[in-house]
């Protein structure tokens, strides 16, 4: 299948009653990927926006969708919590790979109170589908395994679809088609 086709698969999948079950193979929690290459990363936006516009303003679906942006959800922390121009003053006098860390540290990505989990896990509504989208925008500040494999130890009441740019084997993910991860998932592939 070409990417439109892929694309236009999302909506006959996430409106099947065993999806909003939110079952995956062999009974076990939906966390789904939806990989595809890069170069069509406008294309997967528009259809987010697409599907999401058509679903929330129809009457006729019973679940809404919320879609999480990785990079937007860094950056409201970071103004949350007053530091975004400190990010900027790290970066400019102390390198990026300072203000990685530090943005890194700040946000508890390696702990049980990872900011950006608590920050989706707070916001996650009853009869919903999650996107999570943003994940090559908030590379390297986040990387995918740890938002799915802390994710996935808090929500398991909804399907989760996170939408990656790159290449998910059904064990491991590629980044970019160039990042290899080297992590195991418990995540399943949207569409082939």
């Amino acid at each position: 299948m070409n990417i439109e086709e892929r694309l236009d698969e999302i909506e006959k999948i996430i409106r099947e009653p065993s999806f909003l079950k939110n079952w995956g193979l062999g009974n076990e929690v939906g966390y789904f990927i939806f990989d595809y290459d890069p170069k069509y990363e406008i294309q997967v936006r528009n259809k987010v926006k697409y599907l999401k516009n058509k679903i929330n303003e129809s009457s006729k679906y019973d679940f809404k969708i919320l879609e999480f942006d990785l990079y937007d959800i860094i950056i409201d922390i970071l103004n949350q919590k007053g530091y975004l121009n400190k990010t900027f003053e790290f970066e400019e006098k102390k390198g990026r790979d300072f203000a990685k860390k530090a943005v890194t540290k700040m946000l508890k990505l390696s702990s049980n109170s990872n900011l950006i989990v608590n920050y989706i896990k707070n916001r996650i509504e009853p009869n919903s589908v999650v996107f999570i989208t943003g994940v090559g925008k908030a590379y390297p500040i986040v990387r995918s395994h740890n938002v799915l494999n802390n994710l996935h130890q808090q929500i398991d009441s909804i399907p989760v679809i996170m939408f990656f740019p790159g290449n998910y084997s059904g064990n491991d993910l590629v980044l970019f088609n160039t990042i290899k991860d080297g992590n195991y998932y418990r995540a399943f592939p949207l569409v082939d």
